[in-house]
């Protein structure tokens, strides 16, 4: 068992690698279409108005506290791995690299579960007001509200990881690829800037992915839009909001032609 210098130190470490990760996603997207970019990709902006700076400021306080609650839970999840209480493995050829990608796959269907029903039932009216409203204070998200969590939601959402730890064989470097691939669809969720294609949403493959333009309407619109990286759950228990896959095509087409506008405007000067 760790003794309380060392765990100190490794807790430090943990808070310190969540933390970092969520500054850079967050502050890397939100510096590039909120501060940089933002007139040039404004038209592609889902909702046309920007957040109020005392909105953006509880994102990040209640983000942080979130990710103190995801380092004590990752704390201890490490520290069963160490003493071999969960299914964690050390080299890769005891299961091949086949089974290591097959591995992240099945981590992200089981979060994709775990996400739409844990959600679902944090918008049962009792819990709602208690812990998820605090998410919902966001109705027009930044990158920021990522992690922007009821201590309560946060210990909820933080609860993939031991679940993934004690039932899918996994490497360590495997499970860094999927919590690094959900921060990522965790902030573009959240941009408030649609960057998929024209047709994206209608397509008979890529429908199945959500999009920006998903989650940004169960923000404003609470009762709809449940899923996280795909539209599997919310098609086949028919919570989709009536009118996502128009108001995508609006918001694209608004950016097409504000490109096309800015290119004709560049030709005439």
């Amino acid at each position: 068992m760790l003794n309380a210098p060392i765990f100190s130190f490794t807790s430090l470490l943990v808070l310190l690698n969540i933390a970092f990760r969520y500054l850079i996603f967050t502050g890397t997207f939100y510096l590039f279409f909120y501060v940089w970019k933002n007139k040039k990709y404004w038209a592609a902006k889902i909702q046309q108005r920007y957040p109020e700076n005392k909105f953006i400021f509880n994102e990040m306080k209640n983000s942080f506290i979130s990710i103190l609650i995801f380092g004590a839970v990752i704390l201890l999840v490490l520290w069963a791995g160490n003493n071999d209480l969960t299914l964690a493995y050390k080299q890769i050829n005891r299961y091949g690299y086949a089974y290591y990608a097959i591995s992240i796959v099945l981590m992200v269907i089981l979060h994709d579960t775990y996400f739409y029903w844990t959600h679902r039932l944090m918008h049962w009216k009792p819990l709602f007001k208690i812990a998820h409203k605090t998410h919902h204070l966001s109705t027009n998200p930044t990158p920021f509200a990522a992690y922007a969590f009821h201590p309560i939601e946060a210990i909820i959402e933080v609860g993939i990881i031991p679940l993934i730890a004690f039932t899918i064989p996994y490497h360590v470097t495997a499970l860094l690829i999927f919590t690094l691939y959900s921060l990522l669809v965790n902030v573009i969720g959240h941009l408030g800037f649609e960057l998929f294609p024209k047709g994206f949403a209608t397509n008979k493959i890529f429908k199945w992915h959500n999009t920006s333009t998903h989650h940004n309407m169960h923000h404003r619109l609470l009762k709809c839009n449940y899923g996280f990286y795909f539209n599997f759950w919310d098609r086949i228990m028919h919570t989709n909001h009536q009118d996502y896959e128009s108001s995508f095509d609006l918001v694209v087409e608004n950016r097409i032609n504000d490109k096309i506008k800015s290119k004709e405007t560049v030709i005439v000067n």
